[in-house]
């Protein structure tokens, strides 16, 4: 089979030197002030061989916080931390886009700045609880249910987010849409009782996904702003009534925007067919992501359905992802008591294939 995810291609505005994507991974490495730090310049840096790295999601305001030691881009520390982190990936050949991540109720105060509180469409607490590192395990917030008048700020902090992300030197942003964080919490029955225009109807819940794309796409084009969705993911105590019909109709009205693309997760044995809902109702560049191996994400490509297949798992132990699939090198496991823990353990310290331990 013809190495297709190793030949170049563009997504919208955004040129990628191959459809190898580096999925957006959390991993809780930030630093004082939820800056970036050196630690990420050489983890971002050492897989810049990826045709579009796709950051851990990043918060856009202090409320959007939820876990623990995850970064920002809404203070000038954090958007110099996140300049020398894109300047590491530039001057390895690498391309980045951020992605922004609001939490919405997803969240505990204890991970929080002491000024930011944790809100949401409905105050409707999430079930389960989320690690802090000064109570360890504790229950989610109980959220306070945004006024209708809030709303447009919370979009605003999306657009001037943007704004730094690309002060930083990124080449787009990526709305991240899934996992019952804020804008799914929008999108969905379960978490959205709200009574104004943006609670209700189905048109009603899409708003406020819709116009934070376009305040997005407006501060340097839609054609470098992507959206990341999993119809149906119940993670974090999301469900809605009918994903299928939320999402078709959500699909169909960001069709008309001219996104660069649309991420996908899909979800085999979930209540949709993520894949063939986006392509039905989504005429742009698709994003495609969860265990695709070399092979199967070779077929995606040469089947038309995808432009590009991302990667989370494999990027994590294997830095020279790309290298890998291009030699037929064995790869590499990770180490899963790594994974959100401080410090280089874990995170830059996996070798090239080759190198002494590879």
């Amino acid at each position: 089979m013809n190495n297709l995810l190793l030949q170049p291609t563009s997504l919208g505005a955004i040129e990628i030197k191959n459809r190898i994507v580096m999925a957006p991974m959390t991993r809780s490495r930030a630093g004082a002030g939820d800056a970036p730090t050196a630690l990420h310049a050489e983890y971002y840096a050492q897989r810049a061989s990826a045709g579009l790295i796709i950051t851990e999601g990043t918060q856009p305001s202090p409320n959007g916080q939820g876990y623990a030691r995850t970064p920002g881009i809404h203070s000038e520390a954090q958007i110099a931390g996140w300049t020398s982190v894109v300047d590491a990936v530039h001057a390895a050949g690498g391309t980045m886009v951020m992605q922004l991540m609001h939490c919405g109720r997803v969240a505990s105060r204890y991970n929080k700045d002491e000024s930011a509180e944790t809100v949401a469409p409905s105050a409707i607490q999430a079930k389960g609880e989320m690690y802090t590192d000064a109570k360890g395990m504790v229950d989610f917030d109980v959220p306070r249910a945004l006024e209708t008048h809030e709303i447009a700020g919370v979009i605003d902090e999306y657009r001037q987010a943007t704004a730094n992300a690309y002060d930083a030197g990124f080449a787009g942003a990526e709305l991240h849409c899934t996992s019952g964080y804020l804008p799914a919490q929008f999108l969905s029955t379960g978490t959205n009782q709200r009574d104004d225009h943006y609670g209700g109807s189905v048109e009603n819940r899409l708003r406020f996904v819709v116009e934070t794309l376009e305040a997005m796409g407006a501060v340097n084009g839609m054609n470098r702003i992507g959206m990341r969705i999993c119809p149906g993911n119940p993670f974090n105590d999301l469900s809605d009534e009918d994903p299928e019909e939320t999402f078709a109709v959500l699909l169909k009205a960001v069709n008309k925007l001219g996104l660069a693309y649309l991420h996908v997760i899909r979800m085999p044995k979930g209540p949709v067919d993520n894949i063939a809902l986006a392509r039905e109702h989504f005429d742009g560049p698709l994003i495609l992501n969860d265990s695709y191996d070399f092979a199967e994400a070779n077929e995606a490509i040469a089947s038309g359905t995808a432009a590009a297949i991302s990667f989370a798992r494999y990027f994590i132990g294997n830095p020279d992802l790309v290298e890998r699939f291009a030699s037929g090198t064995e790869l590499a496991a990770f180490d899963l008591k790594t994974l959100y823990t401080p410090g280089p353990a874990g995170y830059t310290d996996y070798p090239r294939a080759g190198a002494s331990g590879g």
